[in-house]
């Protein structure tokens, strides 16, 4: 596999599985984290579209507080553009999340490492549009 496919690979993955995530009832919400959280660095920092800094421990502290309180959400991606390099790949999109009558958008930016058949989050900065 091709490294911008491996990043839109992890990409996709991604928007499917927090989806998943926020909209709860999984059979098996352990084996879901997992997944969610085995495409990340160990380094992964990301910057919120309210400019936090949010480091991976701080996600992973995050995320189970979101399980399953958005049963409604749904999380789309558009205008993904990929460049990559030998080592990393940078992909650009706008990313949707709509709930009910509430829809956010947000232009983001994300640095992934590859290693071996994978893409890793390293950087992700969002922009609220």
């Amino acid at each position: 596999m091709e490294n911008k496919e491996k990043a839109r690979l992890t990409l996709e993955s991604f928007c499917t599985d927090i989806e998943l995530w926020f909209r709860g009832g999984e059979a098996n919400r352990e084996e879901l984290s997992k997944r969610i959280l085995s495409g990340f660095s160990a380094d992964f920092e990301m910057v919120s579209g309210d400019g936090n800094r949010i480091s991976l421990d701080s996600f992973i502290t995050w995320l189970p507080t979101v399980y399953g309180i958005f049963p409604d959400r749904r999380v789309f991606l558009e205008n993904i553009e990929i460049a990559c390099s030998q080592d990393h790949a940078l992909a650009t999109y706008v990313e949707i999340q709509s709930t009910r009558n509430t829809t956010t958008r947000r232009r983001s930016s994300a640095v992934f490492l590859i290693k071996e058949e994978k893409a890793l989050w390293f950087h992700l900065i969002e922009h609220w549009l």
